[in-house]
């Protein structure tokens, strides 16, 4: 090989090495300048063949080689490959070392041209280490540049994605804002509605036990009228033994009449008791909780209720039994919710019970028990009835509002279901069933003591 096919060789690799090191980092500018410096060397070794100028080139290549070095190393952009750059200079240096020996001491060079040989052979050889070096380092850095632009693609992504879900994000806060906010609207017409149904339902139950309750008066009124008119006529048997002088007599007459208007009082009080009952019943919930009789309380229901099932119809009759406990005392309740929920209670059991006697079973006594126990710090009220008692399949569905056992238009379904919320949530109590078709069925109200 002649010293110009290696010179251009050398010049081609740079050349290339660092036109595609350019293209590379994107400076188009290098790229064309290189571009123009292989078009040179390709003229350049055209040009010696040309004109068989050969002696005269070699010094042009060494001059145009070493430009090639010092215009890349200047270049800043082209700073990571200045390992690579520099791996040409020592073949540049030998060669031309070598041609100035052989220019001023031929005899010299001849002794030490294979010397000179063996250094150009080397000088390939490290320019081919260091370009596999850097071919290698490339492809590192190559892989790197592809992860790293994965990477920021990703990151992109993600940053895209996430500007997304924080519009998504924002959309369905404000989405469910809006909706907490209709909930929030539908909940107090719920909870207002409700109000209204209950206090519905109490004057429709009040209307129920207009009879009962007319029954109850008129058993203390037909006393105060009585003891009025026995106490009438003793006033007057007083005035005549007064006029007679019989004081003995007068003041026998006179205890008569202070135990009659003893009486008079007590009665009135209970008539005065009862209308009481009807319109603490009536009115609308306080929701204030006030010590409480809870055995007055269930008897009087008891028997209102029976009452007024009794003035609906003249030919049912039923057995009632009550079981106090009188350890209980006076608990804190609202009067007019658990008396709500002790009559709705009753109403159903009293019309369990003449269901089952219209089937006329043979030996039945229609029996309503009604019960309170004490039990450590909780006081329990168990309605009891003899009745046909609850399907299996409705049990669980009979606290569910607007569900009923009962025939259409018997029944709104709305009565243990609000039973059931004052007792557990206006309360903190239990209200429970237990139920044997055939057999009855037991209500179990449990309040705190």
């Amino acid at each position: 090989m002649s010293f110009s096919v290696e010179s251009l060789v050398v010049s081609i690799i740079l050349t290339q090495r660092l036109r595609k090191l350019a293209k590379l980092r994107q400076l188009p500018k290098l790229e064309v300048v290189f571009k123009y410096i292989l078009f040179a060397s390709l003229a350049i070794f055209l040009l010696e063949g040309a004109l068989s100028i050969y002696f005269v080139v070699k010094w042009v290549w060494h001059f145009f080689l070493l430009g090639i070095i010092i215009y890349a190393i200047r270049q800043e952009a082209l700073k990571v490959s200045r390992m690579f750059i520099w791996a040409f200079l020592p073949y540049i240096i030998i060669s031309f070392v070598g041609d100035i020996a052989q220019l001023v001491a031929k005899n010299y060079f001849n002794k030490w041209e294979d010397y000179i040989d063996t250094a150009t052979l080397l000088t390939f050889m490290w320019m081919a280490a260091i370009l596999f070096s850097q071919n290698r380092q490339n492809k590192i850095a190559e892989k790197e540049r592809i992860k790293k632009q994965h990477e920021d693609e990703v990151n992109r992504a993600i940053a895209i994605r996430k500007v997304e879900l924080e519009g998504l994000v924002e959309e369905r806060t404000a989405e469910l804002t809006r909706q907490k906010d209709e909930l929030e609207h539908a909940l107090s017409d719920l909870r207002t509605t409700q109000t209204q149904l209950i206090q519905s339902e109490k004057m429709a139950s009040l209307g129920e036990l207009t009879a009962g309750i007319a029954h109850e008066i008129q058993n203390p009124l037909n006393f105060v009228n009585n003891f009025s008119e026995v106490s009438t006529e003793l006033i007057r048997e007083m005035v005549e033994e007064v006029d007679k002088g019989n004081k003995d007599e007068v003041k026998a007459i006179a205890n008569d009449l202070v135990q009659n208007l003893e009486k008079i009082n007590h009665h009135g009080k209970r008539a005065d008791a009862i209308v009481k009952g009807m319109l603490q019943h009536s009115r609308s919930s306080s929701s204030v909780k006030e010590p409480t009789d809870i055995n007055a309380l269930a008897d009087e229901y008891l028997r209102l209720s029976y009452h007024g099932l009794r003035a609906k119809d003249k030919s049912f009759n039923a057995t009632l039994k009550t079981d106090f406990d009188e350890s209980i005392g006076e608990i804190n309740i609202i009067p007019q919710d658990i008396g709500r929920v002790i009559l709705n209670l009753l109403t159903n059991a009293f019309y369990a019970v003449k269901e089952k006697k219209n089937e006329r079973p043979e030996n039945y006594e229609p029996t309503v028990t009604v019960s309170t126990k004490k039990i450590n710090n909780r006081v329990e009220i168990s309605i009891q009835d003899n009745g046909n008692g609850i399907p299996q399949k409705a049990l669980d569905k009979i606290f569910q509002p607007f569900f009923t056992t009962k025939p259409t238009g018997q029944g709104t379904g709305l009565g243990l279901s609000l039973s059931y919320d004052i007792v557990t949530k206006g309360h903190n109590g239990e209200l429970k069933v237990k139920t044997v078709e055939g057999e009855g069925t037991t209500f179990i109200i449990n309040l705190p003591a």
